[in-house]
């Protein structure tokens, strides 16, 4: 494999140079012969005018009509057309005529031959236009006085011309006739054709000489210390760590590739050093990467399990939480205060991961103590707030939503701190559960909290969520919303038969819309259903 990797560069690098020469050179033939090619069709357009204007001066336009309407030759017809010859002849043209441009077709005066004078067309035959020649001819002949346009054509048939006309005026001064001069251009081709051949000539005489003497000076100069340089890397990569200490490459050209050399022998020490270090983080690393595994098991053991409710509770509950990083700040809870009440809470800590998880712990453990303790939901609130106030260095704050649930009677009391309001199903629809935010906890000492409450009816279901749920985004970076929220669950609503069922839709329907971007936020969810109170 190295073989075949050797001298890549070199290959490259000349090919370049001679891709290089290549394109001067046709860029210099391309530009001195299109302007030679432009300036010899100007002299040849302005010869053919001259020379036409000088026939038609030399020719009464009296005559033509005469000829036109009899057809009949006469001595001064046979002397124009001699002199024609001799012009045509004399001059090199390729054709010589004189005609009356009609539309779609030309009727012939006189004509001094092609290449020879016998093959000309006799008087009153008629000819076709080739290529645009009508509309230039015509408007040579109607408008004499504009400025004077030449056809320039190329074909097989005729080869590279140059059309000139020029009209003959009869005594009243109005056209009579047309005299058009051919004048063959190809010439032209051949001499750029030589001067194409010279310049290739050129090319390989002193350009490929110049070219090759370059790349030599190239070589020595750039290439070998690259090559050098590309050993020594490939020496890098191949030695064991303990002789990194001791590399070293030489290479002495005063410039840019010996200072990368220098570079290269830096290089290789400071990374025999980043190495060593490498190890020790990627210990430490791994050593925490346990930890926060370990950790995120803690937290998911903290969360309760389901099913554990028994049935003639008259209640169903079911949870999930999925934590943005290893640990989130995210978490439910619910626990029976007494035989006949029974707390959920749902909340969310400001931040991610491992800080995030701490003061969730905290939170946690003060909201169910003091419900335990027998408080009501506000007084719960604005115990914990004071508790959580007193040591929040970390300025780090919790948004929760709390509910008591008394099975017996369907009463649910509630409070919220800055929390998501939960949806509520009655009657088969969900609705927003209204009732007064109050402010976070660990935001503000001495928050008082407002508490509210409703009657559940058996059959009626509450969803608890946080933030991550509403605010999960999709590839075009579309917030999955509440509204989204309250219609998929109105929309599952007839087939929602448990709390688990509620849950499950939600959480596909946002891992759905989602559509596989990376999950920012802990996503944690909460639902119940009620079944219980008196029938």
């Amino acid at each position: 494999m190295k073989m075949k990797r050797r001298g890549k560069l070199e290959i490259k690098f000349l090919l370049g140079l001679f891709l290089l020469g290549v394109a001067i050179s046709g860029a210099l033939v391309f530009v001195i012969t299109s302007k030679y090619r432009a300036n010899m069709e100007e002299y040849y357009t302005k010869l053919a005018f001259d020379q036409a204007n000088i026939v038609a001066a030399s020719i009464d336009g009296d005559r033509i009509a005469e000829y036109v309407q009899t057809l009949t030759r006469d001595s001064y017809y046979e002397e124009i057309h001699q002199m024609l010859v001799r012009t045509k002849e004399t001059m090199g043209l390729k054709y010589l005529y004189v005609v009356i441009p009609y539309p779609e077709r030309m009727l012939y005066i006189w004509d001094a031959g092609g290449v020879n004078a016998e093959d000309g067309d006799d008087l009153g035959d008629t000819g076709v236009y080739y290529d645009n020649g009508e509309e230039v001819m015509r408007e040579a002949f109607l408008h004499p006085s504009n400025e004077r346009e030449a056809l320039i054509t190329r074909s097989e048939t005729y080869g590279y011309l140059v059309s000139a006309y020029a009209v003959i005026l009869d005594s009243a001064g109005k056209p009579a006739g047309q005299v058009v001069i051919d004048l063959s251009m190809d010439q032209i081709d051949r001499q750029i054709q030589d001067f194409s051949n010279t310049i290739i000539l050129i090319a390989v005489g002193v350009l490929l000489p110049f070219i090759l003497a370059y790349f030599l000076m190239i070589r020595f100069t750039i290439l070998v210390p690259v090559e050098r340089l590309n050993k020594a890397a490939s020496t890098i990569v191949s030695e064991q760590m303990e002789a990194l200490a001791d590399f070293h490459v030489s290479v002495k050209t005063g410039d840019e590739l010996e200072a990368l050399a220098l570079s290269f022998n830096r290089m290789a020490h400071d990374l025999y050093h980043y190495i060593q270090d490498l190890s020790v983080v990627t210990a430490e690393k791994e050593r925490i990467g346990v930890e926060l595994g370990i950790a995120s098991e803690i937290q998911m053991s903290m969360l309760p399990l389901f099913p554990t409710i028994p049935d003639q509770s008259g209640i169903d509950i079911f949870g999930i939480m999925t934590p943005a990083k290893e640990v989130g700040g995210d978490f439910f809870d619910y626990f029976f205060i007494d035989e006949d009440r029974v707390c959920v809470v749902v909340a969310d800590v400001s931040g991610k991961g491992v800080p995030a998880a701490l003061f969730m712990v905290i939170s946690k453990t003060l909201i169910k103590d003091n419900v335990l303790s027998g408080k009501e939901p506000s007084e719960v609130f604005k115990k914990v707030n004071e508790q959580l106030c007193e040591s929040n260095d970390a300025s780090m704050f919790v948004t929760a939503f709390m509910g008591v649930l008394t099975l017996s009677t369907g009463n649910f009391t509630f409070v919220n701190a800055g929390h998501n309001p939960p949806l509520i199903r009655r009657s088969g629809t969900f609705e927003w559960l209204e009732a007064k935010v109050g402010f976070v906890l660990a935001g503000l000492e001495d928050t008082v909290y407002m508490q509210a409450e409703t009657t559940l009816q058996k059959g009626d279901a509450i969803f608890l969520y946080t933030d991550g749920v509403t605010e999960a985004m999709d590839t075009k970076q579309n917030l999955y919303s509440d509204p989204r929220l309250l219609g998929i669950l109105n929309d599952r609503s007839s087939t929602i038969s448990s709390a688990k069922d509620m849950a499950t839709i939600v959480a596909d329907d946002v891992t759905t819309f989602a559509q596989g971007v990376q999950q920012a936020d802990d996503i944690t969810i909460l639902s119940l259903v009620y079944s219980g109170g008196q029938e």
